[in-house]
């Protein structure tokens, strides 16, 4: 039967393009090389390199058996990869649960993630921020990222990680749009759209200033709401003005706002948290998020 190194000969022979190449990669005297694959080509039943020019080629049923050779070395690369994590202590799952507006600011770290924990599983909740905290304190999540809801609960521990600038948005066909400034008055007798948690806790990103108050339970739903112009909110800035270029809302210019006001973002985790390395790594990434 053959065996991986002879899977790697094969391999490595077409990269480099010749037996002795290989050898030299490989550590081996060309001998071992030209056996190896031999040995190789009698278990398969064919012949995978015309030798007869100066430097090997490919025979069709080499071409087409190379993807397979090197599926299986790859297999092989991760497990091993994946066993050598789980033999240093690496965590197996790591959950997760982030306020959905705060998405896109993860997304590189998970690539980087990866590349350090590549055994260890991510299990990503994109929730409202009071469901944040509902989700670790009932240890349905290891690590949390919210915005600040202005509440301290003591049976888990919070860490200020930075702010956010928050703006006024509105569809650009809604009769708000058209105001050159925005005041208290205009606003309220348009639907505010505010964020309510699945717990039933409203969100304290803005206070409520509209007479007539719809809910959304993301800032998913609130987006979509603005956006068919059911009504006026506040969103975090880099939103707005991915949107404002979309076409898909503008900025408000509000005569009680001298400048976008800061939302503070947090990281919650349960009290006395073990930590293995993984969640260790989270915790200090998402802690320094928005250092920059």
């Amino acid at each position: 039967m053959y065996n991986l190194e002879q899977l790697r000969m094969f391999v490595e022979t077409e990269k480099s393009g010749s037996f002795s190449a290989c050898a030299r990669k490989l550590g081996k005297v060309q001998s071992a090389v030209s056996q190896g694959i031999g040995n190789l080509e009698i278990e398969l039943n064919t012949t995978l390199f015309d030798r007869t020019s100066r430097k090997p080629s490919l025979t069709p049923h080499g071409k087409r058996l190379l993807p397979f050779a090197e599926s299986i070395l790859q297999q092989t690369y991760e497990l091993d990869s994946v066993n050598d994590s789980l033999n240093l202590s690496h965590e197996t799952q790591i959950r997760i649960a982030v306020d959905d507006a705060l998405l896109p600011l993860i997304t590189d770290l998970m690539n980087i993630f990866v590349m350090h924990f590549p055994s260890t599983l991510l299990d990503l909740l994109t929730v409202s921020a009071s469901d944040v905290l509902t989700m670790i304190h009932s240890d349905q999540a290891d690590l949390g990222l919210m915005f600040s809801n202005g509440d301290f609960p003591q049976e888990v521990d919070l860490c200020y990680v930075g702010s956010l600038p928050f703006n006024g948005v509105v569809n650009p066909n809604h009769p708000l749009a058209s105001l050159d400034k925005v005041t208290v008055s205009d606003l309220m007798p348009y639907h505010q759209l505010l964020i309510k948690g699945l717990d039933g806790k409203s969100s304290m990103h803005s206070a409520m200033i509209s007479s007539h108050i719809w809910w959304g339970s993301s800032f998913h739903a609130i987006n979509t709401m603005v956006k068919e112009g059911l009504g006026w909110s506040y969103i975090p800035a880099f939103i707005a003005e991915k949107y404002e270029k979309n076409g898909d809302m503008v900025r408000m210019n509000l005569s009680f706002d001298h400048k976008p006001w800061p939302v503070q973002v947090e990281r919650v985790m349960a009290k006395q948290k073990t930590m293995g390395p993984a969640l260790t790594w989270w915790a200090d990434a998402v802690t320094h998020l928005l250092d920059k």
